[in-house]
C-alpha cells in the first residue's frame, strides 16, 4: 500500500515538472511587465530603506525634498505578477521599499507551471540628506551622493556609492565595491565579507585608522596623507592617515584593496620621522605581499 502511494506522488511530481519545462517552452517569446510609480514627501534626515529586491536597485540623489519611486516587475505570464510584489510604505520620516518573499506557495505555483521569480528593478530619486540601508538585493547596487549615513548588505552584484558623509557600513557582498568618502563620523567605516575588489576613493584628506584582517589580496594607499602604515602578516595590516581617529574597519575581504584620493596632495610626517607625502594622489604607498614562507 505504501508503495503505491509512493508511486501515485512520484508519478504526480514527474507529470508536474514535465508540465513546466512544457510551459516554460512555450512562454519564452513573451513578456509582461508591471510599472508603478510614486512621489512621497520626506523631511531632512529622513530613513530609507530597500530590502528584498530580485534585481538591480539605483539610487540617486538630488536637492529635492520628495523621493521618486519607480518600480518596474517583468515576468513571462500576467499570472506570475501575483508574485514577487514590491511593497511601499511611506511616511514623512521614513521610506520602506520591500519585495514580497512567496515562499512555498511560489515554489508550487513554479512546479505547476507558473514562470518562477519575477523580476524587480528599483529606481530611486531621493533628497541627499537620508539614512540609507539597502539590503538583500539579488543584483547590483548603485548609489548617489548620500548626505548621511548609508549601510549596504547582502548584495549579490556589484556595489558603487558615489558618495557618503558620516558612518558607511559595506557587509556580505558578492561582488566590486567602489564607495567615494567626502566624512567619516566618529563611528568611522566597516566594510566586511566582500567577494571582490574594494576602492575608497577619499574626497578630501581625513584622519582615520585603517585596519584590514582577513585580506586575500593586497592593500594600495594611494593617498597623500599616509603617516604610518606596518604588516602584521599576510592578511593583516594597518595603517593611519594623517593624525588618525576616525576607525575603517575591513575584514574578510576576497580581492584587492584600494585607497585613492581627490585631495590635493600634502606634505605629512610620519611617526618616526620618516616623510611619507606623495607628489600627486595617484603616487601613494603600497604594501606588497610578502614572500611566501619556505617549503618545509
Amino acid at each position: 500500500m505504501k508503495g503505491r502511494i509512493f508511486l501515485v506522488v512520484l508519478l504526480v511530481i514527474v507529470a508536474a515538472v514535465v508540465g513546466r519545462w512544457m510551459t516554460r517552452t512555450r512562454s519564452t517569446h513573451s513578456s509582461n511587465q508591471e510599472e508603478t510609480r510614486q512621489t512621497v514627501r520626506l523631511e531632512s534626515g529622513a530613513r530609507v530603506e530597500v530590502r528584498g529586491i530580485n534585481g538591480s536597485v539605483e539610487i540617486n540623489t538630488a536637492d529635492t525634498d520628495t523621493a521618486d519611486v519607480h518600480i518596474l516587475r517583468t515576468a513571462s505570464s500576467p499570472d506570475d505578477l501575483e508574485y514577487g510584489k514590491v511593497t511601499v510604505e511611506a511616511s514623512s520620516a521614513s521610506l520602506v521599499i520591500h519585495g514580497e518573499n512567496n515562499g512555498a506557495r511560489g515554489f508550487w505555483h513554479w512546479l505547476w507551471g507558473g514562470g518562477g521569480q519575477v523580476k524587480q528593478e528599483l529606481t530611486l530619486v531621493l533628497p541627499r540628506r537620508v539614512e540609507l540601508v539597502t539590503k538583500g538585493v539579488n543584483g547590483p547596487v548603485r548609489v548617489g551622493e548620500v548626505e548621511g549615513s548609508v549601510a549596504v548588505e547582502g548584495v549579490n552584484g556589484r556595489v558603487e556609492v558615489a558618495q557618503s558623509f558620516g558612518h558607511s557600513e559595506i557587509k556580505g557582498v558578492n561582488g566590486n565595491v567602489r564607495i567615494g568618502v567626502a566624512q567619516l563620523g566618529a563611528q568611522g567605516m566597516e566594510i566586511k565579507g566582500v567577494n571582490g575588489n574594494i576602492e575608497v576613493r577619499l574626497k578630501e584628506n581625513i584622519d582615520a585608522d585603517i585596519d584590514v584582517k582577513g585580506n586575500n589580496g593586497g592593500l594600495s594607499l594611494n593617498v597623500p596623507n599616509v603617516t604610518m602604515q606596518e604588516r602584521e602578516n599576510f592578511s593583516n595590516m594597518r595603517a593611519r592617515l594623517g593624525r588618525g581617529g576616525a576607525p575603517i574597519d575591513i575584514k574578510g575581504v576576497n580581492g584587492q584593496i584600494r585607497f585613492e584620493s581627490d585631495a590635493p596632495a600634502a606634505t605629512t610626517t610620519s611617526a618616526a620621522g620618516v616623510n611619507t607625502s606623495t607628489t600627486s594622489p595617484g603616487a601613494g604607498a603600497a604594501l606588497p605581499p610578502p614572500p611566501p614562507p619556505p617549503s618545509r
